[in-house]
């Protein structure tokens, strides 16, 4: 999917938050993904180097059917586009700009996120369809930076910083204001082993925070 097609699917989304679920097992992934769509949030990332994660993806998948969306995270090869793929998956994300990977989950139908840092990078991927850029880390790429990216980028580009984001509404804001249109969530969000109690909670900061950034 491009960028173009997905900026529109992502403009219907309430919450444009993605949850990374680094170090999830599938033990935990029926209740981990059932509280999260319960908070509102309908993007899900499982990352590769967590237990098991291709069946944590494809528990996830079923359970949240068609409500929301499900991939994986630190994808850095071809064949690890075509297990998700073929595990349930449907997000392709990766912490860097690799062509291949990019194109293999174009051609999947899959929406691919890659990692960039620099325009020279943004524009390559948007070339070999990504479907929106995942701004990494975000300590590095800051709202100023990000804003002279959004200046030259194509205007429906979905800019997502991912790295450092705290459930805090000005934080939130000075990215908006740069251009982005969401964020992905990391340990702020999940961390191995947590209680569902305690990731609904952060969940529900989050969300939030999100509400108090999008106040005019």
């Amino acid at each position: 999917m491009n960028y173009m097609n997905f900026a529109l699917r992502w403009q219907q989304c309430p919450l444009p938050l993605v949850a990374i679920l680094r170090g999830v097992t599938p033990h935990e992934a029926q209740g981990v993904a059932e509280t999260l769509l319960e908070c509102g949030f309908t993007y899900l990332e499982v990352p590769l180097n967590s237990p098991q994660p291709l069946e944590s993806i494809a528990i996830m998948a079923k359970t949240i059917g068609s409500k929301g969306f499900v991939g994986a995270g630190t994808v850095l090869t071809e064949h690890q586009v075509h297990q998700v793929a073929e595990a349930g998956g449907q997000l392709i994300i990766s912490p860097n700009m690799e062509p291949s990977v990019i194109r293999a989950a174009y051609e999947l139908g899959l929406i691919s996120m890659p990692g960039i840092a620099t325009p020279s990078e943004a524009f390559t991927a948007l070339r070999t369809g990504a479907s929106a850029l995942k701004l990494f880390p975000a300590e590095l790429v800051t709202p100023t930076i990000a804003k002279a990216m959004s200046v030259v980028l194509p205007a429906e580009t979905v800019c997502l910083p991912v790295g450092g984001i705290n459930p805090d509404s000005e934080q939130m804001r000075s990215y908006l204001n740069s251009g982005a249109r969401g964020f992905g969530l990391g340990g702020g969000l999940y961390q191995s082993g947590i209680s569902l109690a305690t990731l609904r909670e952060r969940a529900m900061a989050y969300r939030h925070a999100w509400q108090q950034a999008n106040q005019k």
